[in-house]
């Protein structure tokens, strides 16, 4: 192990986005003054799916999880006085991802810089989307065509912007094992890679494998991720040689960001997430051959709601003291040769190189999507099952609960709040934005990009040229659900019990007893209102319900108040269950009351379950919802009990 000239630190980056524009880019410089090296771009849900924020679907969604961008006026905004080709900006964007690096480009023009200089990244991996965080909006085949299109444009016109991350970040969140992140991400990458051939001459195509980029989550047991990064370092190099024929080692080079896991994060005893967050940095720091080009940190209080800047400020400063004050950067390699390592790594690679086999065989990653989603929902069953059961200790939540009161938790909670008149300014903004737009132009630019989806041309120059004519990100999006239609992922959910049963036999029995007096089998409906679609809460609520023997129905994303009200007639539900985890819990929730009572149903139970503040539950059970749940509540079977006991027709009759 040698010491060697100081290697450059990784980027340092703050995932950050609220509100508005403007408060964003406040944000932005003032992160930028503290030492912060790049930019990390968080979009609110509707930027993100498509939808302007006068939406129905983006009722009390705006600006919550990101920053609202509808048009180029807003982008204009979100980067005021930060000069873009000086900057390093990663974009959290999927399906909208054309759009949002077109108004990218089209607001770096106007600041007069050389588009061919930009340097950054847009995320642009839709097939996680569908896996594991649902800000899909078209089917995946003309979606993979989107992905391309960017990938091409940017090789020829914008050549150090990295047009696609491959994320498996949200598959672990969403369950995945470490060799299903491993497998799920690379087969992901080779749909793309195998998308992209004959779009350049053959001689280019190594260069164009050469700006595929990953973006990746490092959870608790960091010798095993530190493991798993070696592991995918080795097999992308493998890929790209075997598969592609590149030569050039440079090209076939496993570049990655990373945020730390954000699914380990405890609402109970929110202090040790920082303890969390530091060790997991190290699984991606602490191997040179293997280490992250950026870092984000999420902070100590995420799992309680949004962070504050200083909070995000205390995560940035565990980067810079690793980078600046310790020795990690003067030395070679510290794993190389030790023969733990590559063993775990070799295992690693092995269940990976399986896993791809068996989804090569379907076809790749895009036939497979039923069959992952599926595989993800169970390895998430089964994390949960060995954390109720008490073989996975998590400190403060199964063991050592103990606690004093946390005095990070102030009088604000702990948490930033944003305020609720921010989506009607933001929407009074959108109106004005309309109005004094050439509305000929805007007619044109929509037409000529309806053609250009229709044709099969390349996207990304009509986007272009709409966002100059001042498109919004609703119509933009609208175009693409003309042409290719919309879609509803698969949940993985399936109405059959599974295995999982063990354990489970009382509440079967209950929930049979209570079918028996409900003279028939209890009914639970689990919603997911508004367009969060983070749906490994329901869907592990889903699960387990069915598993109890309840009558489910569970539709997946993204449904208006007024489809669970016709869902909940259809079915005839005994409870009705919600998860909601973007923030927007009292808005919908409130729609959703008024119109279960407008419509007679005010007598069945409404359960609520999100990352809810004190405050924000009680609010919601002077609503009338019966009992809210928040990720401390992770024992699902007393949640079973709480079904049961509110669908029995004679807890009803008492109350």
């Amino acid at each position: 192990m040698t010491q060697h000239e100081k290697d450059r630190p990784w980027l340092i980056r703050t995932y950050a986005g609220h509100s508005t524009a403007a408060a964003s880019n406040a944000l932005y410089r003032s992160n930028l003054s503290k030492g912060q090296t790049g930019l990390s771009v968080a979009f609110d849900l509707p930027t993100q799916t498509g939808y302007d924020s006068d939406h129905i679907l983006a009722r009390g969604e705006v600006g919550k999880v990101g920053v609202p961008v509808a048009h180029l006026g807003d982008m204009r905004t979100l980067f005021d006085e930060i000069p873009l080709d000086q900057m390093n900006t990663s974009m959290t964007i999927n399906a909208t991802a054309p759009w949002l690096l077109a108004l990218y480009i089209a607001v770096a023009e106007e600041q007069g810089a050389d588009i061919s200089q930009l340097q950054g990244t847009v995320q642009n991996d839709i097939i996680k989307e569908y896996l594991s965080r649902g800000t899909y909006i078209c089917p995946p085949k003309p979606s993979l065509k989107l992905i391309t299109d960017v990938a091409a444009y940017c090789y020829t016109n914008v050549p150090k912007w990295n047009p696609m991350n491959v994320c498996s970040y949200h598959l672990q969140e969403a369950g995945a094992t470490p060799e299903q992140e491993l497998a799920f991400a690379l087969a992901t990458a080779t749909a793309v890679l195998d998308g992209l051939k004959g779009q350049v001459p053959d001689e280019d195509f190594p260069r164009l494998v050469g700006r595929i980029s990953f973006f990746v989550n490092a959870g608790i047991r960091f010798v095993t991720e530190m493991c798993k990064m070696r592991a995918f370092v080795d097999l992308w190099d493998e890929i790209c040689e075997q598969r592609y024929g590149v030569t050039d080692p440079k090209y076939r080079r496993f570049r990655y960001g990373v945020q730390v896991n954000s699914l380990g994060l405890t609402e109970q005893q929110p202090e040790n997430n920082v303890y969390r967050i530091l060790i997991e940095m190290l699984a991606v720091t602490l191997s040179k051959n293997a280490r992250a080009r950026a870092v984000q940190l999420p902070a100590w209080n995420e799992a309680l709601g949004l962070p504050r800047p200083w909070d995000q400020q205390w995560s940035m400063r565990m980067q810079q003291i690793l980078a600046y004050e310790t020795d990690l950067l003067e030395f070679d390699d510290l794993f190389d040769g030790n023969p733990a390592v590559d063993a775990k790594v070799e295992s690693l690679k092995d269940g990976a190189r399986a896993e791809l086999a068996n989804l090569d065989s379907m076809g790749g990653a895009i036939s497979a999507i039923e069959y992952m989603k599926s595989r993800l929902v169970d390895s998430n069953a089964d994390r949960l099952n060995r954390i109720e059961a008490g073989e996975v200790t998590v400190v403060g939540v199964n063991k050592f609960t103990t606690s004093e009161p946390s005095p990070l938790q102030t009088e604000d909670g702990g948490i930033m709040v944003v305020d609720p008149a921010v989506e009607q300014e933001q929407i009074n903004r959108l109106n004005a934005w309309r109005s004094e737009r050439d509305a000929v132009a805007v007619k044109a630019a929509l037409e000529n990009l309806r053609n250009a989806a229709k044709t099969g041309e390349n996207i990304m120059g009509p986007s272009i040229a709409a966002a100059k004519a001042g498109v919004t990100t609703g119509e933009w999006a609208e175009q693409m659900r003309a042409v290719f239609g919309t879609y509803r992922g698969p949940t993985g959910v399936s109405a059959s019990v599974s295995n999982k049963t063990e354990g489970l036999d009382d509440i079967r029995a209950a929930v049979d007893a209570v079918s028996d007096k409900l003279g028939r089998r209890l009914k639970f409906l689990v919603g997911k209102p508004g367009l969060d679609g983070h749906s490994n809460g329901a869907e592990q609520i889903a699960f387990r319900a069915r598993d109890c023997g309840m009558d489910i129905d569970y539709n997946g994303i993204r449904l208006t108040p007024d489809e669970i009200v016709a869902n909940t007639i259809e079915t005839q539900a005994h409870v009705v269950g919600l998860s909601i985890l973007s923030g927007s819990h009292i808005p919908l929730v409130q729609d959703l009351m008024e119109k279960m009572n407008a419509a007679g149903l005010g007598h069945i139970p409404v359960i609520v379950g999100g990352i809810i503040p004190d405050d924000d539950a009680a609010k919601l059970a002077a609503m009338g919802v019966a009992r809210v749940y928040t990720p401390k509540d992770f024992e699902l079977n007393s949640i079973m009990m709480d079904i049961i006991e509110l669908a029995d027709p004679k807890a009803v009759a008492a109350q």
